[in-house]
């Protein structure tokens, strides 16, 4: 059932809160969101704007659309914003000058899709297609499996990103490593099959995703935080599940822990849901239990129906309240809250929940993602 309206102030969700040695001067996030404005990869001034209206209304942490690294097998559109050309990199330090104006914080997410690119797609046509072990979860042929070369220049090109990211300023990076995207790939066992120190059982099936971290981790300060997405779910697959109990869970992150995240950003479908049996924990709280780590939990935040395709999408989603939220924030089941189709809908929703003007929040429609806002 959804939550009851929030009836008042939920303090705890507008204080500082330091995670990674960074400091957010609220516990609201924006999620990343993929939104194809940015016409060959570059963000122009409508993103800048973007983004500032956010950080301007109380959202303390900006994390960003998904961002292609520099490499030919990164992407599958030309108009997802690159981390990587002089032209956007320059867009990207508009908006994050744009975002401190307003006193926010903001990192980029890092992005290669691995096998959800589709052959002869922009921005690099011929470009191949790199999968762990050139199969799908269902077993067909999807791309080429990639070699230790592929390997090794994927992760140069996390590095380059990551060190591209704290030069222009920005407050820390967040490596993309869920929804069956390339790095998700890697760490779940439908997609990864190799028989080499990249596959096998699930310590093995970290080491690709442990060896990014390790490497941007030495390229950045020790202070520069590293958020980690992960998820169970993938973008074909609702039911997947990377682990199946928290014990497996553990075993999965650990290698991450030890190589240098900072924060793990915890993406689901619904953000109340327990993740495994005999426990109310989300898997944020799942995951802030195993690693010690701080969490961002996500999913249908202040919305009165779950996160469902854009495809498939109707009507409005108006506001639900966030009294549960906030009483499992104050108990300390995770640190942050990303907000996502809530803050397309209006990106003054933080400011608004703030104030308890819960009747002025304008709800998320569809026609919302036909407009950069």
């Amino acid at each position: 059932m959804p939550e009851e309206t929030t009836t008042s102030t939920p303090r705890s969700l507008f204080t500082p809160a330091t995670v990674g040695g960074l400091t957010v001067p609220t516990r609201i996030a924006m999620a990343p969101m993929t939104r194809e404005f940015s016409p060959g990869g570059v963000p122009g001034a409508d993103v800048v704007e973007y983004y500032a209206r956010r950080a301007a209304a109380d959202v303390g942490l900006i994390i960003t659309e998904g961002t292609y690294v520099g490499h030919p097998s990164a992407g599958t559109s030309d108009r997802v914003p690159h981390f990587h050309g002089e032209e956007a990199l320059a867009g990207w330090g508009k908006v994050v000058e744009s975002v401190h104006g307003h006193g926010g914080k903001i990192v980029p997410q890092l992005w290669h899709v691995g096998a959800q690119r589709s052959p002869g797609t922009p921005p690099s046509f011929d470009s191949p297609v790199h999968s762990p072990s050139g199969r799908s979860a269902t077993g067909s042929d999807v791309g080429d499996a990639m070699t230790t070369r592929d390997i090794d220049e994927t992760i140069d090109a996390f590095v380059k990103a990551a060190a591209t990211a704290e030069r222009l300023g920005f407050d820390g990076i967040e490596l993309h490593g869920a929804h069956g995207y390339l790095i998700d790939q890697f760490l779940w066992g439908r997609t990864n099959h190799r028989e080499d120190d990249y596959g096998g059982d699930v310590i093995s099936r970290s080491r690709f995703a442990a060896e990014i971290v390790t490497a941007c981790r030495e390229a950045v300060s020790p202070a520069f935080p590293i958020l980690f997405r992960t998820s169970q779910w993938k973008m074909d697959d609702y039911q997947a599940r990377l682990a199946d109990s928290p014990q497996e869970l553990e075993r999965l992150l650990t290698p991450l822990t030890e190589a240098g995240v900072d924060v793990f950003h915890a993406s689901t479908r619904r953000h109340r849901t327990p993740e495994f049996e005999g426990s109310d924990l989300n898997l944020a709280g799942w995951i802030r239990e195993v690693t010690a780590r701080p969490t961002v939990t996500v999913g249908s935040v202040g919305l009165d129906s779950e996160f469902t395709s854009a495809a498939s999408w109707e009507g409005d989603a108006g506001f639900s309240g966030v009294d549960e939220l906030h009483e499992r924030l104050e108990r300390g089941e995770f640190d942050l809250v990303a907000v996502g189709r809530a803050l397309l809908g209006d990106p003054a929703w933080a400011s608004k929940v703030r104030d308890g003007r819960f009747d002025e929040i304008v709800p998320f429609a569809k026609d919302t993602l036909g407009t950069l806002h």
